[in-house]
């Protein structure tokens, strides 16, 4: 996760950490600012200028593979991220069907079916 005090200094923009550290501004929030948000926080047009750029180069390119993550479903992130050095991954999932199972778990008797699926795990792990 991007520490917004250490981006701003490497831009040679620190005098702004403060005022960005008091209004919640974090890495997630970073590429939602747009000139009027830097304006309101007292940011001088040159430095916003600088920091639209800056901004713009950590956006990901079309190429880069991106998570859907909860926090890009909601605004409201500060619900949602983490705040201890977590962040989203991708997560691959399996999901594995037994042909007919379906109708053959209307059919038999619970215990009956879990015996089938008990024999059948040990089979499908080889």
């Amino acid at each position: 996760m991007l520490n917004v005090r250490r981006w701003l200094a490497e831009l040679g923009l620190n005098q702004y950490a403060e005022v960005f550290d008091q209004n919640g501004i974090r890495s997630y929030v970073l590429l939602d600012l747009t000139d009027g948000d830097l304006k309101e926080l007292g940011v001088s047009l040159g430095d916003r200028k600088r920091l639209l750029k800056a901004v713009a180069a950590l956006r990901p390119t079309q190429t880069e593979p991106t998570a859907v993550s909860a926090a890009s479903a909601s605004h409201n992130s500060s619900d949602v991220l983490p705040q201890h050095g977590a962040e989203p991954r991708q997560l691959t999932i399996l999901f594995c069907d037994v042909v007919g199972s379906t109708a053959l778990a209307a059919r038999l008797d619970p215990e009956e079916m879990n015996e089938i699926i008990r024999e059948y795990r040990p089979a499908a792990q080889t």
